[in-house]
């Protein structure tokens, strides 16, 4: 499928669909960069709904307290709580997996929802290109590291878990570049200092999101034929958000004059993660998810180029992230098959 300029202005000046309601009596929801923005939105929602447990997953303990304050305050919801996650350090996301595996609670709803937007290479203490460790690395990292989690809660409660990745519509304009994808190590070279330029960096938020739909096709396509976990990726449109402090100069410029004419609010926006997460599962597996409907995504994606890219990305992910945290290694091993495809 291909996206066109006048299909983003349509869809940012469509009246978009007030939130679905569920009932998520006795059930988790953890939402990821959660004390701003789209995330603390949908947090809001969650907590509407009368969930057993709301955890709140933030990188900063004065932010993230002072959001589970305002939910108590706004909502009247009194089990929401704030757990620390800094995904631009995999100390900080191993850390957050032990909480999971020591009191043995149960993960019904994990909305992967933090990113960076960054114009300058900075790197993590881990090496890497810090927007890229966040949305491409440390994202997947949580997610595979809980998913002994969500399997067992499905197995304990006959529930369908949900893992929601936010994405964009900005992959439509993303690919990779030839001289990457001959390169072995395609996600090594694409966080590495020597690749990120100045000029790389100007579009490295079109990458990342691309990199997200890849990663929720692929471990989608690696579930076994039913599967209780359901992953998709979603979109929740050009919102006014914090995203974009780190941009400077012409960058912070545009973005501004693009926010004041075309930008919908982050409680808008966190409408639709909201829907990825409650609504009815049959057509849900490996979507994209767009104005809550399921949308097909890029054309570069779903080419048999992007097929075999998937492939090989996935297998360098899965290769990367288990020197990280052997518990990768022990769920891709245990829960997941070899592609569907």
């Amino acid at each position: 499928m291909r996206r066109k300029v006048l299909d983003f202005v349509r869809n940012q000046l469509a009246t978009q669909p007030p939130v679905v309601k569920v009932d998520l009596t006795g059930k988790t929801a953890i939402v990821l960069g959660a004390n701003t923005g789209l995330g603390f939105e949908a947090a809001k929602h969650f907590a509407t709904m009368n969930p057993g447990r709301l955890i709140l997953a933030c990188r900063n303990q004065t932010k993230g307290q002072a959001a589970v304050n305002n939910i108590k305050t706004t909502t009247g919801y009194t089990r929401a709580e704030l757990q620390i996650l800094d995904l631009a350090n995999f100390g900080s996301v191993k850390k957050f997996a032990d909480n999971f595996e020591r009191d043995g609670e149960r993960v019904d709803i994990l909305v992967a929802n933090a990113a960076t937007l960054m114009d300058k290479y900075e790197p993590t203490e881990d090496g890497w290109e810090t927007a890229f460790q966040v949305s491409c690395l440390s994202t997947p990292l949580v997610a595979l590291v809980l998913l002994p989690a969500m399997m067992r809660t499905a197995r304990e409660h006959s529930t369908f878990p949900r893992l929601v990745v936010v994405s964009s519509e900005v992959h439509y304009w993303a690919s990779i570049e030839k001289a990457v994808r001959e390169n072995p190590d395609m996600l090594k070279t694409l966080g590495s200092a020597e690749y990120c330029t100045p000029t790389k960096m100007m579009s490295r938020y079109v990458l990342v999101k691309l990199l997200n739909i890849f990663f929720v096709r692929a471990l989608n396509a690696h579930l076994p034929p039913g599967s209780p976990l359901i992953v998709n990726a979603v979109n929740p449109g050009f919102c006014y958000s914090e995203l974009t402090r780190g941009l400077t100069g012409v960058a912070a410029a545009f973005d501004r004059l693009m926010a004041w004419i075309f930008a919908y609010s982050t409680e808008v926006g966190s409408r639709h993660l909201v829907w990825a997460s409650v609504a009815s599962p049959d057509a849900l597996r490996g979507a994209y998810i767009n104005a809550c409907e399921v949308t097909e995504p890029s054309d570069f994606v779903v080419s048999a180029e992007g097929e075999k890219i998937q492939d090989r990305l996935w297998d360098e992910l899965v290769d990367i992230l288990g020197k990280v945290d052997p518990r990768v290694t022990a769920a891709v091993e245990q829960y997941l098959s070899p592609s569907s495809k």
